[in-house]
C-alpha cells in the first residue's frame, strides 16, 4: 500500500464511525428518527427532485442534475434516497481521500476527513461526489492525463455549478503544467489537447442550461432560483460583508440562536479562503490560486456569505496549506513547544467543531 495509505484508511473509518456514533446518540436521546436525521435541508430537496422531477418543487432548478439522477437510480431498485445518498457519500469520501493522498500526502487526506463540516461528506449532498471527481480530475491533470481529467471534470460539472470554476482552474493547470511535448518541436501541442478535453465538462454545463431554457424559458433558471430561494443575488463585496456581519451578531436570530454562530463561521471560512489564495500565489501555484480565489470572489459577490463553510471541503489547497503549517519546524526550542501546542489544540478544536456540526445537521438546525 502507498506510504501512509493504511493510516488514511483508518482515518476514513474513524471519521465516518465518529459521525455515525454522533447520529446514533442523537437518535437514541431524542425522538428524531435516523431516516429524518440524515435527510435535512438540501438532502431532502435532492430526494424530492429525484422522486418528482424539477418542475414539481419551487426553486429546484438551483440544483444540478447529477446527484438527483443517481438518487433516482436508487429509487428504481428500491433503495430509499437516504440509503443511496449515504452509500454514495461513503464511496465519494473514500475516493476524495485517496485523491488527496496523491495530491498532498496522507495528512492532507486525514485533515479533510476530520474537517469541521465533514458531516456533509456522509449524507446525500454533492460535496463527497464532487470532491472525488474534482480532486481526481486535478490529479490526472497534474500528471498530464488529459482524457481522464476531462471525463472526471465532466462528472463534477454534472453535480454543482462549482464545475464552472473547476473548468477555469483546470485550464490554468493545463497551461502551466509541463508536458512531454515541451521537449518537442511543437511545445504547445499537449496544452491544446488538454484544453480541448475541457470542452467535455463545458458541454455538460451547456446541456443543463439548454434543458432549463426548454422547460422554463430561462437558461439561467438555476441562478434565478438561487436568488429567490437563498437570497444570493449579486452584491458588492463590501456590502456582502456588512450583510453577513449584521446577522452574525449575538441575538441576530432570537428564534434560531445557532444561525448567528454559523454566519460567524462563514466569515472565518471566507478569511481562510483569502489566506489560502494568497498562500498559493506566494508559492506560484497559479491554478490552485484560481481554484480557491474564484470561488471566494463568487461568495463575496452574493448578498451574504452563504455555504462557504461547506465550500472549504472543495478547497484542497487549504488542507495542504494547513498540513504544511502543522509540519513546519521552528528553529527555537520555545517556539517548537508553542507550535506543537497550537497544532494539538487546533486538532482538538477541529474535531469538536465537527461533532458540533453533526449535532446541528442531525437535529435539523441550519448548518450552512
Amino acid at each position: 500500500m502507498r506510504s501512509g495509505g493504511r493510516t488514511v484508511v483508518q482515518a476514513w473509518l474513524g471519521s465516518r464511525g465518529l459521525i455515525m456514533i454522533a447520529a446514533l446518540l442523537i437518535v437514541l436521546t431524542t425522538d428524531i428518527q435516523l431516516s429524518d436525521a440524515v435527510n435535512n435541508w438540501d438532502a431532502q430537496l435532492y430526494g424530492l427532485i429525484a422522486r418528482d422531477g424539477y418542475l414539481e418543487h419551487e426553486n429546484a432548478t438551483a440544483f444540478f442534475p447529477g446527484l438527483p439522477a443517481l438518487l433516482r437510480l436508487g429509487l428504481l431498485i428500491g433503495l430509499p434516497v437516504q440509503v443511496t445518498g449515504a452509500l454514495l457519500a461513503m464511496i465519494g469520501s473514500a475516493a476524495s481521500a485517496a485523491a488527496l493522498h496523491r495530491l498532498g500526502g496522507p495528512w492532507v487526506a486525514i485533515a479533510w476527513l476530520f474537517a469541521p463540516t465533514a458531516v456533509f461528506t456522509t449524507i446525500g449532498y454533492t460535496e463527497p461526489l464532487f470532491c472525488a471527481a474534482a480532486f481526481w480530475a486535478w490529479e490526472r491533470g497534474r500528471a498530464g492525463r488529459w482524457p481522464a481529467m476531462g471525463v472526471l471534470a465532466a462528472a463534477a460539472a454534472s453535480l454543482r455549478v462549482s464545475g464552472v470554476f473547476l473548468i477555469i482552474a483546470l485550464a490554468v493547470l493545463v497551461i502551466t503544467t509541463r508536458t512531454d511535448d515541451d521537449h518537442e518541436r511543437r511545445p504547445g501541442r499537449g496544452r491544446l489537447i488538454g484544453l480541448s478535453w475541457l470542452l467535455l465538462p463545458a458541454a455538460v454545463i451547456a446541456a443543463y442550461l439548454t434543458y432549463l431554457y426548454v422547460v422554463t424559458g430561462d437558461p439561467f433558471a438555476w441562478y434565478t432560483a438561487q436568488s429567490k430561494g437563498w437570497v444570493r443575488g449579486f452584491t458588492w463585496p463590501g456590502q456582502s460583508l456588512i450583510n453577513t456581519w449584521s446577522v452574525a451578531q449575538p441575538g441576530g436570530y432570537p428564534d434560531n440562536p445557532w444561525w448567528s454562530e454559523v454566519f460567524r463561521a462563514e466569515i472565518v471560512s471566507m478569511v481562510l479562503g483569502v489566506v489560502t489564495t494568497g498562500w498559493c500565489l506566494g508559492r506560484r501555484r497559479w491554478a490552485e490560486a484560481v481554484w480557491v480565489g474564484i470561488q471566494v470572489l463568487a461568495f463575496a459577490t452574493s448578498y451574504w456569505f452563504f455555504s462557504v463553510n461547506r465550500a472549504v471541503l472543495l478547497w484542497f489547497p487549504l488542507w495542504i496549506m494547513l498540513v504544511e503549517l502543522a509540519q513546519w519546524t521552528p528553529r527555537r526550542r520555545w517556539t517548537v513547544v508553542l507550535h506543537r501546542s497550537v497544532v494539538v489544540l487546533s486538532v482538538i478544536g477541529m474535531v469538536t467543531a465537527m461533532l458540533w456540526w453533526c449535532w446541528l445537521f442531525f437535529t435539523g438546525h441550519w448548518a450552512s
